[in-house]
C-alpha cells in the first residue's frame, strides 16, 4: 500500500543525467589517441594503440605460425599431448613480449609531445614578461574597476519562496514514515546530499531527521551537521515545507533496538527519478515507518518536477547557512579583505587554487621539478591509490594531458592569467586552497606579481583559526564565504567547491556569476611560448575574459544542476516578480 505523496503518482519517468562528477577532468575516461588518462580513469589497453594498423599485422603474422606449429604437430602422435600447451606458451611469450600496448609508468620521453601546450614552459614566458607586468604596474586603470559589463547583467532576483508556492504547495498530511540520510565526502558534496535529502523528503512527504556526516577517510573531519550548519535555522526555514527533526522519536528507535543501524538501508541507484523514489522506496518508507538511505550523495536526478526542484533551491540558497562561529569569523576575513582593497574601491579577486600535493599526482602531469617531483609524486599515487597508476594496460600522456586542459594551474600560471587580464599588482588577492605543493617556491611569484596576496592563515590569527584546525570541512567553510563576496571568483580544476560557489554568485549577483573559468587548453598553448610578445599575450587574455563575461549569465539547461544554474528554477526576472522578499540576503 502507497503512502500519499506531495506529488500525484503520474510523475514522467525522466532518464537520469550523467554525473557532474564525471564531466570535470577527475572523471573524463580517456577515448582518443592524443589524451592520455591519469585520474580520469582513461587509457586502458583499448583506449591508446598508436601505430596501431602495424601491430595488428604483426600480431596476425604470431597467430598464423602458431597455427601453423600446432597443425604440424597433430601429424606426429608423440608430441599430440604438447599441443596445447605449446600454443599457451607461444602466447604468454607473444604477450609478454609486445605486452598488448601496456604502458604502465609516465611517459617522459619526446613522444609524449604531442604539439604545442606538452611542456610546462611557464617559468620561461613569466621570465620573458616579468619586465613588461612591472612598467604596468601602480596604474590607473586596473580591471577590476570594470571588469563585468553592466549590459551582460539580465536582471535576475531571487524569488525561491514564490516558486515554492506557485509550484502547489499542499497542506501538511500525515508524514509516511521517517528518512534518514547519510552525507558523505568534503563540506559541498555534503551540501549536495542535504538539500537532495530534503527534496526527496519533501517529495514521499517524509519527516527528515537531521542528516548524519560520515567521516570519510580523505577529509578527516569529524564534524557534525550542527558544526557546519546552523541547525535551528535549518529547521525553522523548512517548517512550512519539509518537517524536519533532530533525532528519531524513542518509540521508533525502540523498534530497532535502539540502533539506527537496524534500519533497513536502502541502496538506491545514483540519479534515481522521482517515479523510483514514488515507487521503489515509498511502500518501504510507509511498511517500516523509517527508512535509511547510505550513501546518498547523487542519488536524485537533475530533471524532477517544479515542487521538488523548488525545495532543493529553498535548502541550498535560503535554509543552509553556516554555524554561528563560521559565520562570525567569515564576516571579520570578508570586512579585512575589504580595508585591504581601498585602493580598489572595496572589491576584490578570489582565486579556488587546486595546487595541492594530491592533486598534482592525480593529474599525472609533468611541471619543472625533475626528478626529484617524478618520485614524489609516485610516492603519493602509491600511498593514496595503490596501484592504480601501475597497472598493466594503462597509458599515462602528462603531455596529452597538458594539451588537453587537464593539469592543474600553478600558482604562476593563474598569476600571468590574472596579470595579462589587466589586473595589476594592486589586486588584493584572496586565494582558497589547502596545503600547495611544495608552497615557498610554488607561491613565491604569484605574490611577485600580486603583492596584496592574502589566505585565511594571513587574514585570520592563529587563535581565531584554533577551532577550526583539523576540521577541513569548517575551513573550507571559511574559504566559500570569502570567495562569496569577491567581485571576482576564478576557479581553476573544477569540482564541487566552484560547482556551487558559481550558483551562489549567480544567486547573489542578479544572475550574474563574475566567475572567470579559464579555458585551460587556450592557455596551454599560450603558456608553451616563451617569445610571445607582451601585447598579443594581453589580447588573448582579455578575449578570454570578456568571453567569461557573456557566459556570466547562463539559464539552466535539463541536464545541468541547478546547484550551479539556479535560473530559471530559483530566480525570476526582475520585470516578471511580483514579490519582493527583503529578508534574501547574502549570509550563507
Amino acid at each position: 500500500m502507497h503512502g500519499l505523496s506531495r506529488l500525484s503518482n503520474g510523475v514522467s519517468s525522466l532518464s537520469p543525467p550523467s554525473s557532474p562528477r564525471h564531466r570535470g577532468s577527475r572523471g573524463k575516461a580517456t577515448s582518443s589517441p592524443t589524451t592520455g588518462g591519469c585520474g580520469g580513469g582513461g587509457g586502458g589497453a583499448g583506449s591508446f594503440r598508436g601505430g596501431g594498423g602495424g601491430r595488428a599485422e604483426l600480431k596476425n603474422v604470431v597467430e598464423r605460425f602458431g597455427y601453423f606449429l600446432i597443425s604440424a604437430m597433430y601429424k606426429r602422435r608423440g608430441v599430440l599431448l604438447f599441443a596445447p600447451l605449446l600454443y599457451i606458451s607461444g602466447m604468454l611469450m607473444y604477450m609478454g613480449i609486445f605486452g598488448f600496448d601496456a604502458v604502465n609508468n609516465i611517459s617522459h620521453g619526446a613522444r609524449d609531445v604531442v604539439g604545442p601546450g606538452s611542456v610546462y614552459r611557464s617559468p620561461q614566458v613569466f621570465e620573458k614578461l616579468w619586465p613588461f607586468m612591472e612598467a604596468e604596474s601602480n596604474r590607473s586603470s586596473n580591471s577590476l574597476m570594470n571588469v563585468w559589463n553592466p549590459k551582460f547583467r539580465q536582471g535576475w532576483k531571487p524569488c525561491v519562496k514564490q516558486t515554492v508556492i506557485q509550484s502547489g504547495l499542499s497542506e501538511f498530511s500525515k508524514s509516511n514514515g521517517f528518512l534518514i540520510i547519510e552525507a558523505n565526502g568534503g563540506l559541498n558534496q555534503q551540501r549536495l546530499s542535504i538539500c537532495d535529502a530534503v527534496a526527496v523528503a519533501g517529495l514521499l512527504n517524509a519527516t527528515l531527521v537531521i542528516p548524519i556526516f560520515h567521516l570519510n577517510s580523505v577529509w578527516q573531519d569529524s564534524s557534525k551537521f550542527g558544526d557546519i550548519f546552523d541547525e535551528e535555522f535549518f529547521i525553522y526555514a523548512l517548517r512550512n515545507h519539509v518537517n524536519v527533526i533532530r533525532e528519531l522519536p524513542e518509540d521508533i528507535l525502540q523498534q530497532f533496538d535502539n540502533n539506527i543501524s537496524n534500519i533497513v538501508n536502502l541502496r538506491v541507484k545514483a540519479w534515481s527519478s522521482p517515479t523510483y523514489y514514488l515507487e521503489k522506496v515509498l511502500p518501504k518508507l510507509v511498511e517500516l515507518k523509517a527508512v535509511r538511505i547510505a550513501p546518498f550523495s547523487n542519488r536524485l536526478a537533475h530533471a524532477v518536477p517544479p515542487y521538488v526542484q523548488g525545495l532543493r533551491c529553498l535548502c541550498n540558497f535560503e535554509a543552509l547557512r553556516f554555524s554561528e562561529p563560521i559565520r562570525m569569523l567569515a564576516a571579520k576575513m570578508v570586512d579585512r579583505m575589504v580595508k585591504n582593497s581601498s585602493k580598489s574601491g572595496g572589491k576584490y579577486v578570489s582565486v579556488h587554487l587546486r595546487f595541492e600535493e594530491d592533486m598534482v599526482a592525480f593529474s599525472c602531469c609533468i611541471y619543472d621539478g625533475g626528478e626529484e617531483e617524478k618520485r614524489e609524486m609516485d610516492i603519493v599515487r602509491e600511498r593514496s591509490w595503490r596501484g592504480k597508476f601501475r597497472r598493466r594496460g594503462r597509458v599515462i600522456r602528462p603531455g596529452a594531458n597538458r594539451v588537453d586542459g587537464k593539469c592543474p594551474l600553478t600558482p604562476l600560471e593563474v598569476g600571468m592569467m590574472l596579470r595579462g587580464m589587466g589586473f595589476d599588482n594592486t589586486t588584493s588577492l584572496y586565494v582558497a586552497a589547502g596545503k600547495i605543493y611544495k608552497v615557498e617556491k610554488h607561491m613565491a611569484p604569484l605574490k611577485q606579481m600580486f603583492p596584496g596576496l592574502e589566505t585565511k592563515e594571513t587574514l585570520a590569527s592563529p587563535e581565531e583559526l584554533a577551532p577550526f584546525m583539523g576540521h577541513s570541512s569548517r575551513l573550507a567553510a571559511l574559504d566559500y564565504t570569502v570567495c562569496l563576496h569577491s567581485e571576482v571568483f576564478v576557479t581553476t580544476q573544477g569540482g564541487n567547491f566552484p560547482h556551487f560557489l558559481v550558483g551562489h554568485r549567480r544567486y547573489f549577483y542578479e544572475g550574474h556569476a563574475k566567475t572567470i573559468k579559464p579555458d585551460k587548453r587556450k592557455l596551454a598553448q599560450l603558456f608553451d611560448k616563451p617569445s610571445i610578445r607582451w601585447q598579443d599575450f594581453k589580447r588573448q587574455l582579455q578575449d578570454m575574459l570578456r568571453h567569461n563575461d557573456v557566459k556570466g549569465s547562463e539559464l539552466r539547461k535539463p541536464s545541468n544542476s541547478l546547484y550551479m544554474h539556479p535560473m530559471p528554477d530559483c530566480m525570476c526576472r526582475k520585470s516578471d516578480a511580483r514579490i519582493e522578499y527583503s529578508n534574501t540576503t547574502k549570509t550563507t
